[in-house]
């Protein structure tokens, strides 16, 4: 049965999952408004003042019918500062805006980390997670297990003829990526099914879960290239965080880049899985799977240059 079509809020629009979930909504027939920052532009958006106060957006949302509110926000550098003021800030105040508009739904993307927090943008994540399952109105709380644009970022080296870099063995962590167009279908389906509602919703893209070994494999026959590798041992990154550690107590830069090899270590070393805290280990078989496309169909993507590295500031490679 087709559900009446909604006027959503969209934060986070202008980035790629919030471009992506812009297109599933319109595809819905949804009305969508998006705060967007000067000479940001999203195809099909009613364009709001980048303010989400709730002195200025709640007026604006009571005065438009907003009947839900879709947050695609994230932190891109993962500091501290940066964590605290999105991840839970401008969500905190996104919500109190929409509360006071009486606003009925709120569907939040945050990230599949956060089930063993040990940093600064997981713990922000979880503080906003927990404010929004207090708050009186229907929430889904949206877990993604990894980005096809996360797992991309080494495309360029092996064009160049350099090895694919493995941190260990290369079979120390695994996940199960999901599409930008894929999460984007999913949020969306959010706001029609009662079943993902009230609701922390773990999501990953069909298929078996994939190793960093895998990957690269998969991205060398894309290329038509013989597979390559190159292992960086652990110790290497554990000495750099330590060092970087040390450094940031005297400079705030060294110590934003030492949180960012924290986040490094961290992606190195931990599954992107569901965790069963019984069994104490990342669970495949637990981990849902949505959605049609595959990071193998994305590797051919990018190497017929059908898409681009999207990653922007998220990029390392």
């Amino acid at each position: 049965m087709t559900q009446p079509a909604k006027t959503v809020l969209l934060l986070g629009a202008s980035g790629t999952i919030g471009q992506a979930t812009a297109r599933a909504l319109r595809a819905e027939g949804h009305r969508v408004l998006a705060p967007l920052r000067p000479g940001a532009e999203v195809p099909g958006v009613e364009a709001l003042p980048f303010d989400l106060s709730p002195e200025v957006l709640t007026p604006i949302l009571t005065a438009r019918g907003c009947q839900a509110v879709i947050s695609c926000l994230a932190s891109r550098s993962g500091s501290p500062a940066e964590a605290r003021a999105i991840d839970h800030g401008l969500n905190s105040a996104a919500l109190a805006s929409a509360l006071g508009a009486g606003v009925g739904q709120f569907v939040l993307l945050s990230a599949i980390c956060v089930q063993r927090p040990r940093l600064a943008f997981q713990h922000a994540k979880l503080a906003f997670e927990a404010e929004l399952c207090a708050a009186p109105l229907a929430w889904s709380i949206v877990r993604p297990t990894a980005y096809f644009k996360s797992l991309s970022g080494q495309v360029q080296r092996l064009r160049a003829g350099k090895p694919f870099l493995l941190f260990g063995n290369g079979e120390l962590t695994a996940c199960k990526p999901i599409s930008n167009d894929d999460l984007g279908r999913f949020l969306v389906l959010c706001l029609s099914d009662p079943a993902l509602q009230n609701r922390i919703l773990p999501v990953g893209g069909p298929g078996p879960a994939i190793t960093p070994r895998r990957q690269g494999e998969m991205l060398f026959a894309a290329l038509g290239l013989p597979p390559r590798f190159k292992h960086v041992p652990l110790g290497m990154m554990t000495a750099i965080v330590a060092g970087l550690s040390v450094l940031g107590l005297v400079s705030p830069r060294l110590r934003d880049k030492a949180e960012l090899a924290r986040i490094g270590r961290y992606y190195a070393t931990e599954s992107m899985l569901v965790w069963d805290p019984v069994a104490g280990r990342h669970d495949a078989e637990a981990t849902p799977e949505f959605g049609t496309e595959t990071l193998a169909d994305h590797y051919q993507k990018l190497a017929r240059n059908e898409v681009g590295d999207d990653r922007g500031a998220h990029a390392v490679f």
